[in-house]
């Protein structure tokens, strides 16, 4: 057995979500993703439990952190429902049904922000308008 690969304690037990989120995660430490955050979704939508989000040094990298996840939730008998973007790799997602993975180069993920759309939410903003007479 290599470091990062999914334990599954029964046999023919599907493995469960945070199963899936750890081999993530030491899949993206094990290639150098960078800003690696994960955002529990139970609760606030019904598309997975978990979101990924890191970002990779260029386009390459981002390519070979993907195809190496890839590789690695397939040898631990996971599907990949949706793969997208690996072609251009400025931004790739991939899709396991618990946990969707979003990759992006640096500037990419600034300018979408996807992460600030499930922080958990602040103090309400005041805005005050006065009148001047």
């Amino acid at each position: 057995m290599q470091r990062g690969d999914l334990i599954i304690p029964a046999k023919n037990k599907q493995p469960t979500p945070e199963q899936v989120l750890d081999l993530v995660l030491q899949s993206l430490d094990d290639d150098k993703g960078v800003d690696v955050i994960s955002i529990p979704l139970l609760g606030k939508s019904t598309m997975a439990d978990f979101m990924v989000v890191a970002s990779g040094a260029s386009s390459r990298h981002i390519a070979s952190m993907a195809e190496h996840l890839e590789f690695k939730l397939k040898k631990a008998g996971l599907t990949v429902l949706g793969k997208e973007g690996l072609a251009q790799a400025d931004w790739v997602l991939l899709d396991t049904s618990d946990v969707i993975v979003h990759l992006f180069r640096p500037e990419v993920r600034d300018f979408y922000q996807l992460e600030r759309m499930w922080a958990p939410a602040g103090p309400d903003e005041v805005v005050q308008v006065s009148v001047d007479g």
